[in-house]
């Protein structure tokens, strides 16, 4: 296929593309920069800017302390109310509150606790890395009494669904899994694996960082018991925007959480000295919430919400189609292969590539000097270079021009002009 033939269908399908007017609810300053890192930090959403100027202006420079009564104080259950709707939760089963990390730390923890007696705790070796210190240090905790057992994937992109019926047992008290996996974007089928769980009487616990606001989920279909999952990624909340987390209705006062803070409290402006659990979702809270962070998030899932999950997920599937179509034509002959399960129902909307010398080609593709287009992806050891595509924003055009820079990069050698030394971000 021509490359004028490959791009002339990249504008075709931008022309018919029904989402493609909210790319310019983004603030998009250089329109030659290609972003590609969406699935570690989404751009930021035009309406953000005037929403935070209101909450840091009005709310805190005028309001001051009366804004907790106006708004504040419920913050973080009326945000994880709209996330419930796009993870396919129950409103009061949802809550924004600290990290992913802290929040993975908080339900695992009750997990454990609610599941004592059993002694294994099942994740896989492509899990975030995180969320296996997050469980490694529940085992100290646990006085080692728990195993934590990996399913080691044959091929580094997906898993055997097998070899994972083989390590559920009777002992398992908690599998914790991403639903898309960081590195190679492979899905698990989240209905299948949470029955499998059940199953053998375990908890499972879902990471949905990498397919929050980019697949559509259904954590009540599904029956899942526990999750957590970020809002920086493709919910664009900003950079270290708070996450969430999501306790199944009927577990939520079976389970307890390790970190009484004061918003976790039943009465907190009681200030009793003796702690009393809050019901609910709320009993998860901790510290006071970060609300200028919190706010930050709010336009960004109203136009995922207004999107609708749906025409975001098929527009994500024929994008990373495109680009794989690319690969194949131009790159896979200069020694790359594709790093992400080869159908697009069993993968998440990133597309990863391996190549021995993909530091130094990911070099390249941000160095303004190199082509006419600066291409800002991600590098993932040991030789994975993330694609990350992000529907609302990304075009195919700019999925073709990115490309393309890669093919030049490849074909006149210019990553060898860099040196390996890895910066401390990649």
């Amino acid at each position: 296929m021509s490359a004028n033939h490959l791009l002339s269908h990249a504008i075709d399908l931008d022309n018919q593309d029904v989402l493609k007017a909210y790319r310019n609810l983004f603030v998009i300053k250089d329109p030659s920069l290609i972003y590609l890192d969406g699935n570690s930090l989404g751009r930021l959403p035009v309406k953000t800017i005037a929403h935070m100027n209101t909450t840091i202006q009005e709310q805190w420079g005028e309001r001051l302390i009366r804004s907790w009564n106006e708004g504040w104080y419920q913050q973080s259950m009326r945000l994880g109310k709209k996330i419930a709707q796009i993870i396919g939760a129950h409103p009061e089963e949802v809550i924004v509150s600290d990290s992913t990390s802290v929040n993975l730390y908080k339900i695992a923890y009750g997990a454990l606790k609610m599941m004592e007696g059993r002694s294994e705790i099942v994740s896989d070796d492509m899990n975030f890395p995180s969320d296996l210190y997050v469980l490694q240090g529940l085992i100290k905790q646990f006085g080692n009494r728990h195993t934590l057992r990996l399913h080691k994937s044959a091929d580094g992109i997906s898993a055997d669904m097998t070899e994972l019926v083989r390590i559920i047992k009777r002992k398992t008290a908690l599998v914790s899994l991403s639903h898309v996996a960081f590195k190679s974007s492979y899905m698990y089928d989240m209905e299948r694996v949470t029955e499998l769980a059940h199953m053998q009487g375990a908890l499972i616990l879902w990471d949905l960082s990498h397919s929050v606001g980019a697949v559509p989920i259904s954590l009540r279909k599904a029956n899942a018991d526990l999750a957590v999952g970020s809002t920086y990624k493709y919910l664009n909340g900003g950079p270290g925007s708070p996450a969430f987390l999501f306790v199944r209705k009927d577990l939520q006062e079976k389970m307890e959480n390790p970190i009484q803070g004061w918003f976790g409290e039943k009465s907190p402006f009681e200030f009793n000295l003796h702690y009393r659990q809050s019901g609910g979702i709320r009993k998860f809270l901790t510290g006071t919430p970060p609300v200028v962070s919190i706010s930050g998030l709010e336009p960004s899932l109203d136009m995922v919400l207004d999107a609708g999950i749906g025409a975001i997920r098929e527009k994500s599937m024929a994008q990373s189609d495109y680009l794989i179509t690319l690969a194949d034509e131009w790159l896979f002959k200069q020694g790359f292969r594709l790093g992400s399960p080869e159908f697009s129902e069993k993968r998440g909307s990133h597309i990863s590539i391996k190549h021995a010398e993909a530091y130094r080609i990911c070099r390249a593709l941000i160095d303004p000097e190199v082509g006419e287009r600066v291409v800002i992806p991600d590098f993932r050891e040991p030789n994975n270079i993330r694609l990350g595509i992000t529907p609302l924003y990304t075009t195919f055009q700019e999925i073709y021009l990115a490309m393309e820079k890669l093919r030049l990069i490849m074909e006149e050698k210019i990553y060898e002009r860099y040196p390996r030394t890895r910066d401390k971000v990649t």
